[in-house]
């Protein structure tokens, strides 16, 4: 049966997508996409719900290059077929996910998506315990100071204190960076081991994005024997021109990892050389082992 929703026609029932088995492929929707799984294993899992992923998908085209998307543009960008993301978007903009501009007969992501986000950070210990020393790092220094933690290849930024003096207003919470370029990245690095290193690099694209950046994999771990004697990393101008960054991995002690970092931005500007570095990595190590100590 088909019916028309929203001037676009869907079937009312989809058909149920085809569980991989071992030797088979994994599960593909209906325009004959392969589902993006992180976990290769978890996917192939009777656990595992198909509709729950791809309502990801619709939400995660929504990726910040642009503001507002066709439903064509979501089809492309998901690989689903018209019918499908009609179907996903109609359901995400009724549960109140999504908008619609019907002047212009496009969607955009809508401020309840900020739930999980406020969620994340409200129930966060480490955020709550970062928190009050990053405002005093930021407030003694002037400069900006933040909390990321690593996800995947990727740092993510969970907490960020703005100075007046910040470089990169766009950088907010939530925000993800290469970990194999920036301070914060590196500083947890350089506590793993080798297997979980080389596991980072081969899902980075070890890319120069700035003519600083040091993209090679040999010297990537070169550096992070460095750091990991210093205690701290220290990078210039690696992924946005003019930023200068400092970092020092917050730690829990009981179980011998890597928590996040913290890290202070400096611009080049307000740089005053060596003795600038080595003052901000006394400052960002005291902030991170605090930081540590409190959650013991």
């Amino acid at each position: 049966m088909t019916k028309k929703t929203d001037g676009v026609e869907i079937k009312t029932r989809a058909k149920p997508a085809k569980r991989a088995t071992a030797g088979v492929a994994a599960d593909t929707d209906e325009a004959g996409v392969a589902a993006p799984a992180t976990d290769n294993t978890g996917i192939n899992s009777p656990l595992y719900v198909n509709s729950v992923e791809k309502s990801m998908r619709v939400l995660m085209a929504f990726d910040g290059q642009q503001r507002q998307l066709s439903l064509s543009q979501i089809a492309a960008l998901t690989g689903f077929d018209l019918s499908t993301a009609q179907r996903f978007t109609y359901t995400l903009m009724t549960l109140g996910y999504l908008t619609k501009d019907d002047e212009v007969r496009k969607y955009e992501l809508a401020p309840k998506v900020l739930n999980f986000a406020y969620h994340y950070l409200t129930s966060s210990d480490l955020v709550r315990r970062a928190t009050p020393y990053l405002q005093q790092l930021s407030q003694e220094t002037e400069e900006t100071t933040n909390l990321t933690i690593l996800d995947g290849a990727d740092v993510v930024f969970v907490q960020r204190i703005v100075s007046r003096n910040v470089l990169n207003p766009n950088v907010v919470t939530g925000t993800r960076l290469p970990a194999y370029c920036t301070a914060s990245g590196l500083a947890i690095m350089s506590t793993l081991d080798d297997a979980e290193i080389d596991d980072i690099l081969d899902r980075s694209d070890l890319k120069m994005y700035t003519p600083f950046t040091i993209a090679d994999r040999g010297q990537i771990k070169q550096r992070l024997m460095q750091f990991r004697e210093q205690g701290y990393a220290h990078i210039r101008e690696e992924y946005f021109l003019g930023d200068i960054s400092t970092a020092a991995v917050v730690r829990d002690s009981r179980l011998g990892r890597a928590l996040g970092a913290v890290n202070m931005a400096v611009t080049t500007a307000r740089w005053n050389g060596e003795s600038d570095e080595r003052r901000h990595a006394d400052l960002v190590m005291l902030a991170a082992r605090a930081i540590s100590i409190q959650g013991r």
